[in-house]
């Protein structure tokens, strides 16, 4: 099989990443403005945050809700594509817990 055809690969290059995962960790319990998830990663930088978050939204993964307000008010959450990543996300937390306790 050619890299380019494995299904591994496909889904690692959209949610891969040291941020990404935890991004969407986060997202699944609802929606965060982008200084919560910047307290909840509080080792990821504000440019590092900003370009995950772009990416995850491009790839359709994440929605993002600017409200005309002043200051302006940004929201993030998963879209309906996102939230089928769910119980992939579920699992890998449930092996990431397993593994916390070795």
């Amino acid at each position: 099989m050619r890299l380019k055809d494995c299904p591994v690969r496909t889904a690692i290059d959209v949610i891969g990443g040291k941020w990404k995962p935890v991004i969407l960790f986060h997202l699944m319990s609802g929606k965060k403005r982008h200084g919560e998830l910047r307290k909840l990663m509080e080792d990821a930088t504000q440019k590092m945050l900003t370009q995950q978050l772009r990416e995850l939204e491009r790839d359709g993964i994440v929605q993002r809700k600017l409200y005309e307000e002043k200051p302006p008010r940004v929201e993030y959450e998963l879209s309906s594509y996102g939230q089928t990543l769910q119980p992939v996300m579920e699992e890998l937390c449930k092996w990431g817990r397993a593994r916390m306790k070795l």
